[in-house]
């Protein structure tokens, strides 16, 4: 393949996307998950310190968004990499809301 196919091939291939563009929205993207991260850890410890117990919605809320985030990448990229932190983060997820939804139901009929 020439230089110029493989020139051709990408403009091709990028046609109708911004680059730089694309770029700032993934930025933006990750911090808005470190900020959910953030705000979620603040809140739980402010409901633990004001004594109204744990409440486990808040990380599975903040892990979900990283989860959908890798997998959409794993399924896009198929790098291992990816793979393996949404499977991690999904299982952050799914023991966080079993957390949540049992303390739910324990504490509704305690």
């Amino acid at each position: 393949m020439t230089r110029e196919e493989v020139l051709e091939k990408s403009r091709t291939e990028n046609r109708n996307q911004d680059m730089f563009e694309n770029e700032v929205l993934r930025a933006a993207g990750n911090a808005a998950a470190i900020a959910a991260f953030c705000l979620a850890t603040i809140f739980f410890a402010l409901q633990i310190f004001a004594g109204g117990g744990s409440n486990y919605a808040l990380y599975a809320i903040a892990f979900v968004i990283l989860a959908t985030t890798f997998t959409v990448k794993a399924v896009r990229l198929r790098r291992r990499h990816e793979i393996l932190l949404a499977a991690a983060y999904w299982v952050f997820v799914i023991t966080f809301s079993f957390a949540h939804i049992f303390q739910l139901f324990t504490t509704a009929t305690a």
